[in-house]
């Protein structure tokens, strides 16, 4: 989720402009960049319970450690809420003090793999600094809603009320969920429409391959991946399957039609977040905004209000592949490489756009429907998503061939980072079902030992 940015205060006076805003993005394929965000759980060692935003060890204090020449302290309201990057990086804060990176654009898989591992080693120095730890898991799993403490961000005590009037849960997905998902650029509308259905064919399969979220409050949750569970009863107005992205006629238009129907959380002037949750920001385009009558939005406004969508497939000026658990800190290199494999390569993704090209958007769902309890293992047609995967993995490895991208230091190139998606597919094992297995045998049914073994 976003912290506030440089403010465009053009006002909004025709659905064109916002046409234009997404088609901005387009790039030339030698322009196309690789941003990687993940977001991992902050826990307190003597008893991996989670950080408050005060205190010692405190989210707070983490903010402040990290603080100096690579990273410039943000405020809200005399709090320190994220830390801004040169280079375009920030780290932020999501609801329930989940350290998020959101890396910069950079042009290849092995850069953006340096800066997980860089960033990752500032965030254990400062963790062992003052006793905390930190791990990556699509879902907590021992906390209790009750135990989370909220960070001090306006639009989150907004989402906070408003979320239980939409879904069950909606506070599960902000306090107690960590994902790792990339950021891709698209080179024309035609390309954004192929990248955008293959994506969300896919990203099921994707779901399967980073299930790492097997337990709740100490115990299995029936689920391999409870986190993309989650996502089914969090809000049905911005979450969900699109459809209309498979149906003829869509491009940048239509998406912007479906941001507008999305309804409001909130407007950000000077400092504060005005609570208009459930308001359509077409009525804010006529000035007839209940709170801001006779206003029109900015722009600023608009690419807010792009930020409250929540498919697992969203599209900015950049497209956010948003399907998978937060994990080890292989995975967090394999995700940008499998889909910079798949659709930054021409060949593969022509490949791609082969293998989805007859499903239906109801073939497609009852797959997502599917893969939260059995990821490898749902059914898909005549096989199952590990078949899928297998196949997908394939043109992945093709493709990151073909570019060629090799590391200055070792002379590989980018398949390397798949290697953690190849064991998984050939031993048709999640690490969800690993840590299940560990559960039942050496951990004795406890889930604590997760903090330790699996700790960055």
């Amino acid at each position: 989720m976003s912290s506030p940015t440089a403010s465009d205060e053009t006002l909004v006076e025709s659905k064109s402009q916002l046409i234009d805003y997404i088609a901005s993005g387009e790039k030339p394929q030698a322009d196309w960049r690789i941003g990687t965000e993940h977001e991992k759980f902050l826990f307190c060692t003597d008893s991996h319970r989670p950080l408050a935003y005060e205190g010692r060890p405190g989210v707070k204090g983490l903010l402040e450690a990290l603080s100096g020449p690579e990273w410039e302290p943000v405020l809200e309201n005399g709090n320190i809420i994220a830390l801004k990057g040169a280079d375009g990086a920030s780290v932020s804060l999501e609801p329930g003090g989940q350290f998020e990176l959101s890396g910069a654009p950079l042009e290849n898989v092995h850069q953006t793999c340096a800066e997980v591992h860089r960033h990752l080693d500032q965030v254990v120095a400062a963790c062992k600094e003052v006793g905390a730890g930190t791990v990556g898991l699509g879902f907590n799993p021992l906390w209790k809603r009750d135990d989370i403490h909220w960070m001090p961000k306006g639009r989150y005590k907004i989402m906070k009320a408003y979320m239980p009037k939409k879904g069950n849960l909606g506070l599960d997905m902000m306090s107690r969920t960590c994902t790792v998902q990339v950021n891709l650029d698209f080179g024309s509308e035609t390309d954004m429409i192929e990248k955008m259905r293959i994506s969300l064919a896919l990203q099921p399969m994707a779901t399967a391959l980073f299930a790492n979220s097997p337990f709740t409050e100490g115990k299995p949750n029936g689920f391999l991946s409870y986190r993309s569970h989650i996502w089914t009863d969090t809000d049905p107005d911005r979450c969900g399957m699109l459809p209309f992205v498979f149906e003829d006629g869509f491009g940048y238009e239509r998406w912007v039609d479906y941001v507008l129907d999305v309804p409001m959380y909130f407007v950000y002037r000077d400092g504060v977040y005005h609570d208009v949750s459930g308001k359509s920001f077409r009525d804010y385009m006529q000035g007839n905004l209940e709170g801001f009558e006779g206003q029109l939005p900015t722009m600023t406004d608009w690419t807010d209000h792009m930020t409250t969508v929540f498919p697992e497939v969203r599209l900015k000026k950049f497209i956010e592949m948003r399907g998978a658990d937060g994990g080890p800190w292989g995975n967090l290199c394999a995700l940008p490489a499998l889909w910079v494999g798949l659709i930054y390569d021409a060949q593969a993704q022509q490949e791609a756009a082969d293998v989805i090209k007859d499903w239906t958007v109801a073939e497609i769902s009852a797959m997502r429907d599917a893969v939260p309890k059995q990821a490898m293992g749902a059914r898909f047609r005549d096989g199952t998503v590990r078949d899928v995967a297998r196949k997908v993995l394939e043109i992945c490895q093709g493709g990151l061939k073909r570019r060629a991208r090799l590391s200055a230091s070792s002379g590989l190139d980018e398949t390397q980072y798949i290697e953690p998606l190849h064991q998984i597919v050939t031993s048709g094992r999640t690490l969800a079902e690993d840590q299940l297995e560990a559960y039942h045998t050496r951990w004795n049914q406890s889930v604590e030992p997760i903090y330790e073994e699996l700790k960055y």
